[in-house]
């Protein structure tokens, strides 16, 4: 079989990819290379779009439950229609407490390209509903069985940076030997640096550690996927993210890293000693370093954004009569392309096919 077909592939697809490859009859491939195949990425902008735009539509009117709803029900009927066979592994939480686009459920086509899922309709709810910036829409699709369940530690303890620094990080080491091996693998100094946190009480002694290095700050109100991005983005102005975030924003982001070149560590954080046993008990180990490829082993990683409203990674929704316009990045590691998409959607004709107030 050519090097082309997915290793997700069945034997029945193997064997008529066989006899029909992608393209129809192409000529020689140079030893080890590959045809191309589906980009499942674009696939995924549409659904990361559908989110944002619904979303958008309740910016600023201080309902977080509406607003999320509405990103939600516009991402799960599009990704309704990715030809994928999906199974989603990080999703909105449990299926008792969430009516869809929960942990474990089936997205796709049967006999399709079989995935795991993680997604984030909102990265923001609260920056949505109040108005605020920063606030994007995210997905994720790597081949099946290739990332990492969040489990019932909700925290994690992290580091990110771009792919020249991927190396140089260790997220046991303190922080000021972490800034000098960045700042010495960037050729910057120390001083030079910009390092994103949220801004929580909980890293009252990161923000001292930092500043006492000598490294400017950047904080964030919420959404550390997009502080994690930026960071391995040239041009955004950061050079890494560090703090304790949402266990499963760390692994979306990781496989946003994985696109990038970039790195990330972590490390679980339970918040109490009854969580820590909880963690325990379901197989993770609260001490172990998670490297980028422990939070997403698979080569081929699918990674979309849209943004909802602006921040330092994307613009956020613009309405202009009955248009309005979307910014988005969509990005796959195994090429390394990173695309920046700029769409407009004539409203009224989308009001023709989806009951979705766009």
């Amino acid at each position: 079989m050519g090097d082309w077909a997915p290793r997700w592939m069945s034997d029945r697809e193997l064997g008529l990819a066989e006899r029909h490859p992608p393209g129809g009859l192409p000529g020689p491939q140079p030893a080890g290379r590959s045809a191309p195949d589906r980009n499942l990425g674009l696939e995924l902008v549409r659904a990361t779009e559908a989110a944002a735009l619904a979303a958008a539509r309740l910016m600023g009117r201080g309902d977080p439950e509406a607003v999320d709803r509405a990103a939600v029900d516009a991402m799960r009927l599009m990704l309704g229609t990715v030809p994928m066979d999906g199974l989603v592994v990080i999703g909105r939480g449990e299926k008792d407490d969430t009516p869809t686009l929960y942990s474990g459920e089936a997205i796709g086509k049967a006999g399709a390209p079989a995935v795991d899922i993680a997604v984030l309709p909102i990265d923001g709810v609260r920056l949505t509903a109040q108005g605020m910036n920063g606030a994007l829409s995210v997905a994720a699709l790597v081949e099946r069985g290739s990332l990492l369940e969040p489990g019932p530690c909700a925290y994690m303890d992290k580091i990110a940076v771009g792919q020249e620094a991927a190396d140089a990080i260790d997220i046991e080491a303190p922080v000021a030997d972490n800034l000098r091996r960045i700042a010495a693998a960037t050729g910057s100094q120390v001083a030079d640096l910009t390092v994103m946190i949220l801004d929580r009480n909980r890293h009252e002694r990161l923000v001292g550690d930092v500043r006492d290095a000598g490294a400017r700050i950047r904080f964030l109100l919420d959404g550390d996927v997009a502080g994690a991005i930026a960071a391995a983005r040239r041009g955004t102005g950061v050079d890494l993210l560090m703090g304790i975030g949402g266990t499963a924003e760390g692994i979306i982001a990781a496989c946003a890293l994985k696109c990038l070149g970039g790195a990330i560590q972590g490390r679980l954080a339970p918040r109490d000693e009854a969580e820590r046993e909880r963690t325990a008990g379901a197989g993770y180990d609260a001490d172990r370093v998670l490297a980028t490829d422990d939070l997403v082993s698979g080569d081929d990683v699918f990674f979309a954004a849209t943004g909802i409203t602006d921040g330092d990674l994307l613009g956020g929704v613009r309405y202009r009569g009955d248009s309005a316009i979307t910014h988005s990045i969509a990005m796959r590691s195994r090429s390394g392309t990173v695309r920046l998409i700029d769409a407009e959607h004539h409203r009224d004709k989308l009001k023709r096919f989806s009951a979705i107030e766009y």
